[in-house]
């Protein structure tokens, strides 16, 4: 004789959970629908575009798979816009992470000045970057700015040689920005418990044996968050360039993103590349932010 088991029933919830559960979903409904209208679904424009004929003034025209691609990779500024964001990007990199990290040491100190210190520092991040640009744009004019009469006295300009005008993009971004990483360093330094430093004083520890052994390692969180941050919006800078150098002098300072903008509404007015050049970027991103997130991990963590 044999006996079966009966399947178990499910637990009938009771109205309240079924109450609590609708009230989640209603909670959850106004972010999903924001990530869904504003992210997911032009992503998925984004690829169609990226396999279609798309005119910026006709429309859809049909597939045409893998032709966007071909195009955006044989385009005569692709390689050259790919090596000038990736110099900028480790340039802008290792100064904003560095500075950021030396201004969070500075005003971590108890001082008189601490707080002015903050301040004066955080004052560019409340500016906007194409402000901050323009603004800069004047600075750096050889007819109305400040340093005109002397540039015309020594023969120079900031923005008429490659590399002056690289320069001096990066000047405005670290002016912008130190500020702001200065804060993230900051709160990762605060987050470093107080014992940790009493038990190396304790141990006759100096301050460069501290700082290596100790603030270091600590901060691993903070420079992951701060490396995919700063990473990501190089990889991605537009307005400065844009408003500054329009990828000149030469189309020597033409980012990957100033490139897709020019594809897409200078020139060639094709949509259908430019999203593929959008998609080729997307899969950079992800494949870079993975690399970095694997290289910040600690080496406890599976």
């Amino acid at each position: 004789m044999t006996i079966t088991a009966s399947p178990p029933r499910r637990a009938r919830r009771s109205p309240r959970a079924r109450r609590d559960a609708w009230r989640g979903w209603g909670y959850a409904a106004p972010t999903a629908a924001f990530v869904l209208f504003v992210f997911i679904l032009p992503l998925l424009l984004v690829l169609q575009m990226s396999g279609s004929d798309w005119p910026l003034l006709g429309g859809n025209q049909g597939w045409n798979v893998p032709d966007n691609f071909v195009d955006a990779a044989t385009h005569r500024l692709f390689w050259n816009s790919i090596g000038f964001t990736l110099v900028y990007t480790v340039i802008t990199t290792v100064l904003l992470i560095g500075l950021g990290l030396g201004l969070a040491l500075l005003v971590q100190e108890s001082t008189r000045w601490k707080s002015l210190l903050r301040t004066a520092f955080l004052i560019p991040s409340a500016l906007g970057l194409a402000s901050a640009s323009l603004l800069f744009y004047v600075i750096y004019s050889p007819y109305a700015g400040p340093f005109a009469d002397l540039m015309k006295d020594w023969g120079f300009t900031f923005l008429g040689s490659p590399q002056g005008a690289l320069f001096s993009t990066v000047f405005l971004i670290v002016w912008r920005y130190a500020g702001f990483y200065m804060l993230l360093m900051l709160v990762g330094l605060q987050g470093i418990p107080d014992d940790v430093y009493e038990a190396a004083r304790i141990d006759g520890a100096s301050r460069w044996q501290t700082f290596r052994d100790i603030t270091v390692p600590l901060l691993r969180p903070t420079f992951a968050l701060t490396t995919v941050m700063c990473v990501t919006g190089s990889l991605l800078a537009f307005e400065q360039f844009y408003i500054l150098t329009k990828g000149g002098p030469d189309n020597s300072t033409m980012t990957v993103v100033q490139l897709i903008y020019n594809v897409a509404f200078q020139g060639q007015n094709d949509l259908g590349v430019a999203a593929a050049l959008s998609v080729i970027v997307l899969a950079a991103l992800i494949v870079i932010n993975i690399f970095q997130l694997r290289a910040f991990r600690r080496p406890d963590e599976s």
